[in-house]
């Protein structure tokens, strides 16, 4: 498992990641690594151009860390949406030398859609909005827990196998 930067005795941000196909959302915590922020909706453009984005995001924001969201069933097992994120985040820390670690991200574009209905925003401007405000409450999630427990994912409900 990764450390954290704090766990190291290195200090930078870390960056929660909303991991989609086609957009991922973007979220980064201050440097005393206290409070996650949104940062930025990036669309995929190919492998060569996604290094190029995230090599610099890792540089120019000090980044120590990144937190892969991994879209976890409601009984806490893993998914092929699981698998690609996981994925993205050994490609991530191969490409930018980075540590990944993982993070249960169970509703969080659920919670992004509340939050953003809430205010007075179209549809387009919600839609752009959302995955990096589910970054921002994943990321924030991940802050608050013992991230000791990041790797392990449990399930919201008992599963009927549990109560035999």
């Amino acid at each position: 498992m990764s450390k954290t930067p704090n766990e190291s005795g290195s200090s930078g941000r870390i960056a929660g990641i909303d991991f989609g196909t086609v957009r991922i959302g973007i979220a980064i915590t201050d440097p005393q690594q206290k409070i996650a922020s949104p940062h930025d909706l990036y669309h995929r453009k190919g492998t060569d151009q996604d290094a190029q984005y995230f090599c610099n995001l890792a540089m120019s924001e000090h980044i120590t860390l990144w937190v892969v969201g991994l879209p976890i069933h409601l009984s806490g097992s893993e998914s092929q949406k699981s698998r690609e994120a996981r994925a993205f985040g050994a490609w991530l820390e191969a490409t930018t030398g980075i540590s990944a670690t993982y993070y249960d991200e169970r509703f969080t574009t659920l919670f992004a859609d509340e939050l953003l209905m809430e205010g007075t925003l179209s549809d387009k401007q919600r839609k752009r909005r959302r995955d990096k405000i589910a970054a921002q409450i994943l990321l924030a999630s991940f802050l608050e827990s013992d991230r000791s427990m990041t790797d392990t994912a449990l399930p919201l409900e008992d599963s009927p196998e549990r109560d035999a």
